[in-house]
């Protein structure tokens, strides 16, 4: 059978044989007839609390929390309608957009005008926020499990705090969007290196689909609750990144209603496990590098048989990236079973940690094989993977039972008596 894998922004056909292959992929929905009338209704007829227009008086300053360029949001119509619901209350002067990077790097000029358009950055005022930078932080307290909360110092000084974000499946917080608009994408590096601490990460509950008793998402829930959000939008997206339903109002039961929608969606039982699994960092934005296709594995990782082979096909045209931690504390140890170890005992954590710690996780279980367009055979090594450069020629080389993702991490697969 021909199976359409997201990778990059053309997509990879590969030919796999159909007597042993199983194609996973989303409950297939239709996008909203109308995306930007979606967004009205969600910001005029939230799931809890007033209208976004109630919640704002005249001279109030606002700011915008967005998701950063890896992310498929589609901020060019979220924060037009969010702009169109303050005309008349608020000057376009008093609103700052925060891209909420966490701790990843923030987007140029060109990546903004591509997430936002031009209209927008023409307008409004945006910022990247730099959890490395002390002088535009803010110290709010202790939340959660002792956690050190620091905060862009714009959104905290802001009158009306909004986020925005889409929701799907996360592969240790159990849903994005939501509260983590707040926490990590507007914090500190330090409070970002205590949510993501290996005792957190390597708790069974940090996984997908699991938000209540989920040590990371316990703490980011704390962390937007005690700090305060004004009104929160978040959508869930179909496979087209299109625009399926728009959920607005107090953070909590918003967050609740959309993580709801996004699980009657993306996860999927199986009977049992495979002894091979093809998957996908879901396509261009969230296939650019190395670091993010952890998330395409991890998906993969939930119904590989141990000791079962998973292939992933993830563009990587930002390399590992150059950027941030990841490559660096990758390649610090001789194999997987070793950064594992390491990385368990640390009491004090690394940036960017967390994927190593989750992709030896995974490499402990099963061999793991990339398809990338970006990143050589070498520099894979480097990194305790392979590579191949025909997907097909690979599976047919190897026995068992082939389940294919298609959608990477849009689809979480998952075994039925588990749950």
């Amino acid at each position: 059978m021909r199976v359409d894998l997201a990778y990059g922004t053309g997509g990879l056909a590969v030919d796999l044989p159909d007597e042993r292959t199983t194609v996973i992929t989303p409950v297939d929905r239709a996008a909203a007839g109308d995306e930007a009338a979606e967004l009205r209704r969600a910001l005029r007829e939230p799931v809890a609390g007033p209208p976004l227009r109630e919640r704002v008086s005249r001279g109030q300053t606002v700011a915008i929390s967005a998701c950063d360029g890896t992310r498929p949001q589609p901020r060019h119509l979220m924060i037009p309608a969010i702009l169109a619901e303050l005309d008349g209350v608020v000057d376009l002067d008093d609103v700052v957009i925060l891209v909420a990077t966490g701790t990843h790097r923030g987007n140029t000029d060109t990546e903004l005008r591509a997430m936002f358009g031009d209209q927008v950055v023409d307008a409004v005022r945006i910022v990247n926020h730099d959890a490395r930078d002390a002088s535009s932080l803010r110290w709010m307290g202790r939340f959660g499990k002792d956690v050190p909360v620091w905060l862009n110092r714009e959104w905290a000084d802001a009158d009306v705090r909004i986020t925005t974000g889409f929701v799907e499946p996360h592969f240790f917080a159990g849903f994005s969007g939501g509260p983590k608009l707040v926490a990590p994408g507007l914090a500190a590096l330090e409070t970002v290196l205590t949510l993501h601490d290996a005792a957190r990460i390597g708790d069974p509950r940090a996984t997908w689909g699991v938000i209540e008793g989920n040590p990371v998402h316990d703490d980011v829930r704390a962390i937007a609750a005690g700090t305060g959000v004004t009104f929160a939008l978040d959508v869930v997206l179909n496979r087209e990144q299109k625009i399926v339903r728009a959920f607005g109002g107090d953070l909590a039961p918003m967050h609740a209603a959309a993580t709801a929608a996004a699980r009657a969606a993306a996860m999927r039982p199986v009977a049992e496990p495979f002894e091979v699994v093809v998957t996908t960092n879901a396509g261009f934005p969230l296939d650019q590098n190395l670091y993010q296709s952890v998330k395409g594995m991890s998906a993969a990782a939930q119904v590989v048989r141990p000791g079962g082979t998973i292939i992933c096909a993830a563009e990587c045209r930002d390399g590992f990236p150059d950027h941030g931690s990841y490559r660096e504390v990758l390649t610090s140890a001789a194999s997987p079973e070793a950064l594992f170890q390491e990385i368990s005992r640390r009491t004090v954590t690394v940036p960017d940690q967390w994927q190593v710690q989750i992709q030896a996780r995974i490499q402990r279980a099963a061999r793991v094989i990339m398809h990338t367009s970006h990143l050589s055979d070498a520099e894979l090594a480097t990194a305790h993977l392979e590579q191949t450069g025909d997907i097909a020629a690979t599976v047919e080389s190897l026995p068992g039972r082939v389940c294919v993702l298609p959608e990477g991490p849009m689809t979480i697969p998952y075994l039925a008596e588990e749950v």
